[in-house]
């Protein structure tokens, strides 16, 4: 089989969902809808905890941090999705299908992290209460915060730069709707161990070191809620935990559904299902979430939603 390197490939092809015409423009509009849906939950999110003062706690700021992750890790993904549906191309770029690879990994790696910080923030909160402010200080916050992004683009970087490295068979089709970084592999001709290698490195540094101490802070929280004495402080420490506790699970549920998707069926059209579910509905369920299981953020939102048309409208009063 021959065999080309990187100056000699030019394009991939993202089979995607389906080439039959007459479906094209019920995916385009199913698509665009949760696209938007997750754009305007989550940007909705960012805009209530940076215009409601009751919300400027450690807790929202890392849920804003977490929006815009997700905002991010949809827009890697979607856009190029949607003009492929909407122009019938399954064209992408050499380059173009390296930088998804890259964002991809570092936004999916600054979900998990942020995930974990919060998951921090609310041990500290329930077992140390007394201590909270002092512990989760403002410094603190953004150096979790500074640390996330550091850590994500360095478990980004060489899973992205070790594929520049391999040759590639003449048969360029991912069977996805995105740059998969494992069905890239599948294509290569050369050997992948160092890239296997890489990848496997930071699935159990920034995978399962973060998900320990997610499940490490809620034993600790919820054997200091069972010693509580008052059921009402029993609600009120499982109401403050119980939409991170509900995130965690489906980003981790959906993302251990793509892991076995692929290792466990060969169907491509199983696995391209379930990725759909960890990229897209996932970051989309995710302001549902957090504003109908928690009372501080519906409020918020509701008091932006009413300030709304009169920020609209100042806001063309100074363009005019």
């Amino acid at each position: 089989m021959e065999r080309g390197n990187q100056t000699g490939i030019r394009n991939f092809l993202l089979l995607g969902f389906t080439e039959d015409p007459d479906l094209q423009p019920l995916l385009f509009g199913l698509f665009l809808s949760m696209y938007l849906v997750t754009f305007t939950g989550n940007l909705a999110i960012i805009l209530a905890v940076i215009s409601d003062s009751h919300l400027h706690t450690p807790m929202y700021f890392f849920l804003s941090n977490l929006s815009f992750a997700d905002i991010c890790f949809t827009s890697t993904t979607a856009p190029k999705m949607l003009w492929n549906i909407q122009k019938q191309s399954q064209v992408i770029t050499y380059a173009g299908c390296l930088s998804q690879v890259f964002f991809f990994i570092l936004f999916g790696c600054l979900d998990n992290l942020v995930l974990t910080v919060m998951a921090y923030d609310r041990f500290v909160a329930i077992c140390h209460p007394l201590h909270y402010m002092v512990i989760m200080s403002p410094r603190v916050c953004g150096l979790l915060a500074l640390g996330s992004w550091c850590l994500s683009i360095t478990a980004s970087l060489p899973e992205t730069l070790t594929i520049l490295r391999l040759f590639f068979c003449r048969s360029m089709k991912i069977p996805q709707s995105f740059c998969d970084l494992p069905e890239i592999l599948k294509l290569a001709c050369s050997d992948t161990l160092i890239n296997h290698t890489v990848v496997y490195f930071v699935t159990i540094t920034l995978g399962f070191f973060p998900l320990s101490g997610i499940l490490f802070s809620y034993y600790q929280i919820f054997s200091s809620i069972l010693r509580m004495s008052s059921v009402s402080s029993k609600y009120k420490a499982f109401s403050t935990c119980g939409s991170h506790f509900s995130v965690v699970s489906l980003f981790y549920g959906t993302g251990l559904g793509v892991y076995l998707s692929s290792a466990v069926t060969s169907s491509s059209r199983t696995s391209l299902v379930a990725s759909v579910m960890y990229t897209t509905v996932t970051p989309m369920l995710n302001p549902f979430i957090y504003s109908l299981r928690n009372r501080d953020m519906k409020g918020a939102l509701v008091r932006l939603i009413s300030r709304a048309p009169s920020l609209i409208h100042r806001a063309f009063g100074r363009l005019s």
